[in-house]
């Protein structure tokens, strides 16, 4: 089965919250650790730490009162979960289907997470097959999210051509050169970006990766079924609550709504 009308051109998913329920995981590990080397940690911390990469989690537990290394702790961390993902991936229920529909229309979806690359590969793995192209981890050398450099970096992967004025801008790139520079032609080329970024669907629970997401261009779409903050106040264009009805058709309005409120 084609992609019916075009309007959709990739889907864009975080991974925790997300596509997974592994934040239990993640707050079992992150106890264990505190717990065996003098720190302090609850559920309420590892969720006000969701979305954020690992190195700043094992900061805040080291300021939490865990004796250990930054390096330390984000291996332990890193392996604990590991194991978990390994012997049971806690897929969000429904998730699998999206990811399938999307496959059988030809619609490529990207992983954009800021977990360690072998849990990516983990995941990508283990999802049916031939739903994800790629990913961008959060051992990419990348500007973490909340910046949007992992969502443009994963919209190269499905080849939409990101202007260096937006690399530079993000941290991507350290200049452009100037002989480069074409006012009129940059004004033209960031207008085509963002109508195509717009065609790109971002599917993240977190605040900073909706920031991230929705400061690529992307149309972003907040999963509020599985995360205990509130992001009802983000920069979302919509919110969704768990999979049950969410199909290729579904995912093309909002495409469609939100193309038609950038040609406004």
């Amino acid at each position: 089965m084609a992609n019916a009308t075009g309007m959709l051109k990739a889907v864009l998913w975080d991974m925790d919250g997300t596509l997974i329920d592994s934040e239990p995981y993640w707050h079992e590990v992150e106890m264990e650790i505190a717990r065996e080397n003098g720190g302090h940690w609850s559920e309420s911390i590892g969720w006000e730490c969701s979305g954020k990469p690992v190195p700043r989690v094992a900061q805040r537990m080291i300021d939490e009162g865990t004796k250990l290394s930054i390096e330390e702790v984000q291996q332990q961390l890193v392996a604990g979960v590991g194991r978990k993902e390994a012997a049971r991936m806690p897929w969000i229920p429904g998730v699998q289907d999206v990811l399938r529909l999307l496959a059988s229309a030809r619609i490529p979806s990207v992983l954009v997470t800021a977990s360690p690359r072998n849990l990516a590969e983990n995941l990508v793995r283990q999802a049916p097959e031939g739903a994800f192209v790629g990913y961008v981890s959060g051992d990419a050398n990348l500007p973490k999210k909340p910046n949007p450099a992992p969502y443009l970096t994963a919209a190269k992967i499905v080849g939409i051509e990101v202007p260096e004025t937006v690399l530079v801008e993000n941290g991507m790139l350290e200049r452009v050169a100037e002989d480069s520079i074409d006012p009129a032609g940059s004004a033209t080329r960031l207008a085509d970006f963002r109508r195509e970024m717009a065609h790109c669907v971002a599917i993240e629970d977190s605040m900073t990766g909706l920031h991230s997401a929705a400061a690529s261009g992307a149309t972003t779409l907040a999963q509020t079924g599985f995360i205990k903050t509130d992001t009802s106040v983000g920069p979302q264009f919509a919110s969704i609550n768990g999979y049950d009805g969410l199909t290729v058709e579904a995912l093309e309005r909002y495409v469609e709504q939100r193309s038609a409120t950038l040609e406004a």
